[in-house]
This record gives structure tokens, sequence and C-alpha cells, in this order.
């Protein structure tokens, strides 16, 4: 719902809403928002929550999206954002032909990453959040969807999450992977841009309280004015990394491996010094046990 109250909230050059445009409104409601489940419950609230919102017609459609069954659509959208099912796994004889084709395996976190590719049109954009492994594993399937992504098409952009966000439903740690597709012919990221996010305005227990630390207007507003002549310091929370180097690397995405971390000086006192504070200390207890010793006395 966060991306319809955007899109209400959008003005034009003169400050108009732009909902208001002849045939955007219409839009809006009826043919903007789609959405795909297997499970007759979530169709349900899914459906009901985006009229409640003011979306007259939504388009949720009972759908396996990874089966050979619903295999038809593709190249049929501009833009999506998702939070595909995590650590799953389906049985290999269901998995869509032109998606096997894509990535061999049946894990969901990356055939999810390949069907996105199939339904967005080209020059369609994705965010998409994945568990930390699709940006480091070492399977053959892993490491295929990130050249995928950064040889063929264009990684615009991967946002490191910390591992509190989905508490108390999941502990895992997680990123955000923007991307466009482009194509082979013409496709090609020459510079990745890197966020490192280290809080989102609650708290990362189960409880989720809010709190003052909130690192998403400073990726809002890094993210507008993103420079890659001037994003170029790597000990900072936002940069960017050229292809030859991710390539160099295997095509690991997580940041650990391109950020620079500058630690501090510690400077201890002299041995001497220490062992002395030490004896004090111990002077102190001592003289603290014999004085409760004489009242038991």
């Amino acid at each position: 719902m966060g991306a319809a109250e955007h899109v209400r909230d959008l003005k034009d050059g003169e400050g108009n809403d732009v909902l208001n445009a002849p045939g955007n409104l219409a839009h809006f409601n009826d043919g903007m928002f789609h959405g795909f489940d297997f499970d007759a419950t979530m169709l349900r609230i899914g459906s009901m929550n985006l009229m409640l919102h003011g979306i007259e017609q939504p388009a949720i459609e009972a759908r396996d999206s990874l089966s050979e069954d619903h295999a038809g659509v593709e190249e049929a959208f501009t833009m999506i954002l998702a939070n595909p099912p995590f650590k799953g796994s389906v049985e290999k004889s269901t998995i869509a032909k032109d998606l096997a084709k894509v990535i061999s395996t049946t894990k969901t976190e990356l055939l999810f990453m390949a069907l996105f590719l199939r339904l967005l049109k080209k020059g369609g954009r994705a965010a998409v959040i994945v568990p930390d492994g699709v940006l480091f594993g070492s399977s053959k399937a892993h490491k295929g969807l990130r050249k995928l992504l950064v040889e063929a098409h264009k990684l615009d952009g991967v946002i490191s999450m910390p591992s509190g966000v989905f508490k108390p439903y999941a502990g895992v740690s997680t990123a955000i992977l923007m991307f466009t597709k482009v194509g082979v012919e013409s496709g090609g990221s020459d510079f990745v841009w890197f966020y490192d996010m280290a809080a989102d305005g609650l708290s990362l227990d189960d409880k989720r309280q809010p709190v003052e630390e909130n690192d998403i207007p400073d990726i809002l507003e890094r993210w507008q004015r993103r420079d890659v002549e001037k994003d170029v310091d790597r000990k900072g929370k936002a940069f960017f990394v050229p292809r030859k180097e991710i390539a160099e690397n295997g095509y690991d995405l997580s940041i650990n491996r391109y950020k620079e971390i500058e630690y501090e000086e510690v400077v201890y006192e002299p041995p001497k010094v220490i062992i002395g504070k030490l004896r004090a200390l111990e002077d102190e207890i001592r003289g603290k046990l014999n004085a409760l010793e004489e009242m038991l006395k």
C-alpha cells in the first residue's frame, strides 16, 4: 500500500495531483495493481486491503507463479515490488520450464528472481527483498543469478538491511535488490550502488518499538542524488562498485566484500600500570572480605 500512497501524493510541475491527469485515475483504480497468490485467505485479505485503500478493481489472481500451469504471463509489467518467500523449495517437476532454463534450482528465493525478469517488460524495474544468502551463496545457481543481473541486465542497487527488520516473524538478514530488465544485447551494469542500512526507525528486537535511528530518509535522498563520480568513499554508508570488481569477486554482492572499515586505534596503559591497578582492586576486595568476616564472628 505504500506504493499506492506514494502515487496519490505525486505532484506535477505545477503542483497538481498527478492522479487528476486524464486517464491516470482510471488506470490507478483498474489495471495498475496486480498480485498473485495460491492461498485463498491471502487473496481475500489482499483484495480487501486494496479496496479499503480506495483501489476499486485490484487484479489479485489465484496463481502458483512458479508452476508450469501459469507460465504464460511474461513481459506484462513495468514495475515489480516484491517480498517473495525465503528459504523454501518446490518440487522440481512442477517448476515452469522457462524458469528452469534461466536457473536450475528448486530454491524459491532464486526462482522468484527469474520469474520477475520474465514478468517485466523491457525497461521495467524491480525492487525485491531477498535473504542475504542470495548475495553471496556459492552454488552454481546463486552465482548464475547474480551474474545474470550484473551482466545481462542492470543491477541498479543493493541495500543491505539489519537482521531484525522482519522480527518477530523472522530474524534472517536481508537485502533489497533493485534492477532494470534490459536484455543480453544491451545489458550490463557498469556500476552498482551499495548502501549499508543500519536502522529503519524501529528497534531490531521482537518488540519493534519506534526509535530515533532511521536510515530510510537518507537512503531515499542519496538514491535520488547518487553520482558515480562522487559516491566513492567506501568507508561511508553509500558507494558505487564497478562491474569489473564485482566479477573478479565471483559476483559477490554482500556489502562487506567491498566496504572499507576504519578501525580506531586503541591505546592501552603500560602492563605495569594495569598490574598495579589489579593489585589495588585485589587489596580492596580482600579488605572488604576481612571486614565481612569480622562481622560474622
